[in-house]
């Protein structure tokens, strides 16, 4: 049975292992022109190529037509912006836009690029001067702000260093500007300040695991292993699976030396991924991608900033990119699994689904959750079912508060492999945890329909998952089945004519809309979608069941249709 299905996708969450765009720093500089090349040629190949997200051929094209007499001051701008995107730092800041024709949005991200490479090379008073939170506004003062006090701290300039950030109405630079602050007390040997603001940002709830992590290496520096222990062990209560917090709570326990304190460029970078996180949850792709671009300047090793870039490679199309920024953590980094289980799936969508297994099954032995549920993903897309719910168990088992969505995925396979009580037990579960999630709604109320049992609830379930996506034609598909299944022939027409509009190209909604002419006697119309599903690379199951109405020419129950009109 074909419902669409929530794919888990390593989340992103706030400030976790996302994507990075994989390839190390090239120079953007350009390669001699092509003969006969124009610089307005140049420039709409750059454009095309920004277009596309390839982000180092754009910054090559841009390049090439800046370096032309009399350019547009446009192509400064575009050879600027195309240089960040494709991590050539010091080539953006070096051609960063400041002139009055300028647009002030790239002035302000080039005043910010300009600062993040004088940190980057150590040269600590021009970038204090150049990140000042009273030098930068919109959108990029909260990056300013929580930069500000590393610049400070690279100048020299030690009380600077130890004001705690604040933007008004961020709660965000509250947050990480404290957790900054205390990395910054312990650099100048303020101890007592600096674990007063360790303990308020790892108190109840508002703890993250990065905050938790920074704590946790104060407390093994400072010798107090069995404190650290107890933090990670506490952490690890609200989640068993992170490898991170696994990890060092194994160093810890084991006596092993302890983490190094973060340098002024690594603690520079981390406390650029908050805004970071932020522009990614506001779909501010390009300014994330620049931000992302920056933190790797600070710090090459930035493993989670590597992936986040290879999210949006990926998303943008540049495939290549995005396997080399998947492939840049280390097996020995905490961000290893993720990043190859992110990459099986670059692989399964390019249909090379034994690359892709192979991949997943080597990420999830790192025991990394998220590249456990890639793996039970992938092996549910090559259906390969029961192994998926062994894997799903295993999470489930482990999870203190397991996510509904555990549930759903191993009531899929359950359903797959034709086990419906376990199935539907556990997509109940997930739906008593969810309760208006349309997916569920959808998924549970469709399975219902299909065997014919509680027809009335499976109506008004799939009714809400029509009305939260009215234009999924998966789900008009389930309503439209449903009035099937009811013996509502001509609302069943009408609503899975809606459903193959919405989604022309799938083998179900298609084999049902040929069921439903038949039954209101368009025998021709029947016919024609049946031929066509075969067309459309249907499952097993489908195709057989398409196969046997063209054979039989009795239709969906092996009898003659009516005459049209009857």
């Amino acid at each position: 049975m074909r419902r669409q299905l929530l794919i888990f996708a390593a989340p992103l969450v706030l400030l976790s292992a996302c994507a990075s765009a994989g390839h190390d720093v090239q120079s953007a500089a350009a390669d001699s022109p092509p003969i006969g090349a124009t610089p307005y040629g140049m420039f709409l190949a750059g454009e095309a190529a920004l277009n596309d997200g390839k982000s180092r051929e754009a910054a090559q094209y841009f390049e090439q037509a800046r370096l032309q007499p009399d350019v547009d001051p446009l192509v400064s701008e575009k050879a600027f912006t195309a240089a960040l995107l494709s991590g050539d730092i010091d080539k953006a800041a070096a051609i960063a836009p400041t002139g009055p024709d300028a647009p002030e949005a790239a002035k302000r991200m080039g005043k910010l690029v300009v600062g993040v490479a004088a940190l980057a090379d150590g040269k600590g008073k021009p970038a204090q001067a150049l990140l000042a939170p009273e030098a930068n506004a919109f959108p990029h003062k909260s990056a300013a702000a929580l930069l500000a006090p590393w610049a400070a701290a690279q100048a020299g300039d030690v009380e600077a260093s130890l004001v705690q950030p604040q933007v008004k109405g961020d709660p965000l630079v509250d947050y990480f500007g404290q957790l900054g602050q205390a990395l910054l007390f312990e650099r100048a040997k303020r101890y007592d300040e600096a674990e007063t603001d360790f303990k308020a940002v790892t108190a109840g709830s508002r703890a993250s695991e990065m905050a938790v992590l920074a704590y946790g290496g104060f407390l093994e520096r400072r010798g107090r292993k069995l404190d650290a222990v107890a933090l990670y062990e506490t952490a690890l209560g609200q989640d068993r699976s992170s490898v991170a917090l696994n990890a060092a709570k194994l160093r810890a326990a084991t006596g092993k030396s302890a983490p190094a304190a973060p340098s002024i460029r690594e603690g520079a970078a981390q406390a650029l991924l908050a805004p970071t996180a932020t522009m990614i949850a506001g779909k501010q792709t390009q300014i994330a991608l620049g931000y992302l671009r920056l933190i790797l300047r600070l710090d090459p090793q930035r493993d989670d900033a590597w992936l986040m870039v290879g999210d949006i490679m990926q998303a943008a199309g540049d495939t290549d990119a995005a396997r080399a920024a998947y492939n840049h953590p280390k097996p020995t980094s905490a961000e290893y699994g993720a990043g190859q289980a992110k990459l099986a799936w670059t692989y399964q969508q390019a249909d090379d689904h034994q690359t892709a297994l192979k991949l997943a099954r080597a990420a999830a032995a790192s025991g990394d959750a998220d590249a456990r549920l890639t793996l039970a993903d992938l092996l549910r897309s090559n259906d390969q079912f029961a192994e998926s719910a062994d894997l799903l168990t295993g999470l489930i088992n482990q999870a203190k508060t397991p996510d509904w969505r555990l549930y759903y995925a191993r009531g899929v396979a359950y359903e797959r492999l034709n086990r419906w009580p376990e199935a539907e037990a556990d997509l109940q579960a997930a739906l008593k945890a969810k309760p208006d999630e349309p997916e569920l709604l959808n998924y549970l109320g469709y399975s219902w329909i299909d065997r014919g049992v509680h027809l009335k609830d499976a109506m008004g379930m799939v009714e809400k998952a029509v009305a939260a996506n009215p234009r999924s034609g998966a789900m008009v598909d389930s309503l439209g089945w449903a009035y099937y299944r009811q013996g509502d022939y001509k609302k069943a027409v009408d609503k899975l004519e809606q459903a193959v509009e919405l989604d022309a190209g799938d083998p179900e909604i298609n084999n049902h809309l040929g069921d439903a002419y038949w039954k209101v006697g368009r025998k021709d119309e029947a016919l024609f979608q049946w031929r066509r599903v075969l067309t459309l690379k249907p499952d097993d199951k489908i195709k057989a069941n398409a196969e046997t109405k063209l054979a039989s020419g009795l239709g969906p129950d092996g009898v003659a249709p009516k005459l049209a009109g009857q």
